[in-house]
C-alpha cells in the first residue's frame, strides 16, 4: 500500500504540514514496522516528522501499531517498573542501573530496556555486563525482587531498526519518543520516562493523558530514566491519566555533592554502583527520592 499519501500531509513544512489522525497514524506505523515500505520512504517519514513535531494523537497512533507488535513480558502477578534507556552517559555515568537494583532490593520487579543509539556514549547494557547482569535473549519472566536489562531487538527487531535510521540521517524520529512511552508488559507496568527538552515534556505528557498511563515523568540524566544524581528534578507521577506533582524541583543545589566517579566508562560506572549498594557510598538524595515515589505508586491498592 506505501505511506506516500501520509508523508504527503505531514511533509508540507513546519506550517503547511497536516496532523494525521490516530487510526491514520496507526496503519503508517504499521507499514513501517512490518517492513511494507521503502528505505526511501522511511527516510521521507522520519525527517518530516522530526520538522513538523508528533502530535499526542499520533503518537498515541504509534504505540497502537508497536503495542500489536512487540514481543511482551509474560504477566509475573506484579506492577513491573519499566525504566527506558536510550540517551546512556555523555559527561555523567548512566545510573539507570542503579536505580533499577534498588528498586529491585526493595521488592519490585524492574525491566529496563533499550539499545545503543549514538557510538560516542556509554548505554545501560555496557554496565548490567559489568555488573554480571548479561541482556536477556527472550522475552523474560522478572519475578519480585528481581531487574533484567531486554535489548530492543528482543521486543521488536524493527522497532530496533527504525531507532538505527538515526545513524544515517543524525536526527532523530518518532521511534525515540515511542520507545519511552510504551507498555512492554502483557500485565500492569509502571513506565519510568524522562525527557531532555522541555517541549517533549510537554507532548510526552499530553501522551500519558490521552492514554491514560500509569507513568513518572521527570527531566533525567541526560535523557536518561534516573533523577540527576546532583540535583533533584520535578516528578510527576499519571494515574490513568491524571498528572500529579509528587516531587518539586530542587531550588538550588545540593547542599553537598555525591561522590560520583569521575570516569564514565561502564566499569567505573559498575564499581560506583557496586558501592552504593554494598554501603560504601550513600545513595543520592535524588536518586533515594525517586525510588521512594516509584515503590510508593506501585504498592499503592
Amino acid at each position: 500500500m506505501g505511506i506516500g499519501q501520509y508523508i504527503k500531509e505531514i511533509g508540507r513544512g513546519k506550517d503547511g504540514a497536516r496532523a494525521l489522525t490516530r487510526e491514520q497514524a496507526t496503519d503508517l506505523m504499521g507499514q513501517v514496522l512490518d517492513g511494507e515500505v521503502t528505505d526511501l520512504e522511511i527516510g521521507g517519514f522520519c525527517l518530516a516528522m522530526r520538522i513538523k513535531g508528533e502530535t499526542n494523537l499520533e503518537m498515541a497512533g504509534f504505540l497502537d501499531a508497536a503495542h500489536t507488535r512487540l514481543h511482551k513480558l509474560p504477566d509475573n502477578g506484579h506492577t513491573t517498573v519499566v525504566l527506558p534507556s536510550y540517551n546512556g552517559a555523555r559527561k555523567l555515568p548512566v545510573l539507570t542501573p542503579l536505580l533499577a537494583l534498588l528498586l529491585a532490593r526493595e521488592g519490585a520487579a524492574v525491566m529496563v530496556h533499550g539499545t545503543a543509539t549514538e557510538d560516542k556514549r556509554v548505554f545501560a547494557a555496557g554496565v548490567f555486563n559489568e555488573l554480571g547482569l548479561p541482556p536477556a535473549t527472550s522475552a523474560p519472566h522478572i519475578a519480585a525482587g528481581s531487574a533484567a536489562f531486554v535489548p530492543t531487538e528482543v521486543l521488536c527487531p524493527a522497532l530496533k531498526r527504525l531507532l538505527d535510521v538515526r545513524r544515517a540521517v543524525g536526527l532523530r524520529n518518532p521511534a525515540h519518543s515511542m520507545v519511552k512511552l510504551m507498555t512492554p508488559c502483557t500485565g500492569k507496568a509502571f513506565i519510568v520516562s524522562s525527557y531532555t527538552h522541555p517541549e517533549y515534556a510537554v507532548s510526552m505528557a499530553d501522551t500519558f493523558a490521552l492514554v491514560g498511563a500509569h507513568a513518572m515523568l521527570l527531566r533525567g540524566t541526560e535523557g536518561e530514566s534516573v533523577a540527576d544524581a546532583r540535583r533533584t528534578p520535578q516528578m510527576d507521577v499519571f494515574r490513568d491519566g491524571q498528572r500529579h506533582l509528587v516531587q518539586p524541583q530542587q531550588a538550588g543545589p545540593l547542599v553537598k555533592l555525591p561522590s560520583l566517579p569521575t570516569e564514565v566508562d561502564a566499569a567505573s560506572t559498575a564499581h560506583y554502583i557496586r558501592a552504593v549498594l554494598h554501603g560504601d557510598l550513600p545513595v543520592p538524595t535524588p536518586i533515594a527520592l525517586q525510588v521512594e515515589h516509584i515503590l510508593q505508586e506501585i504498592r499503592s491498592p
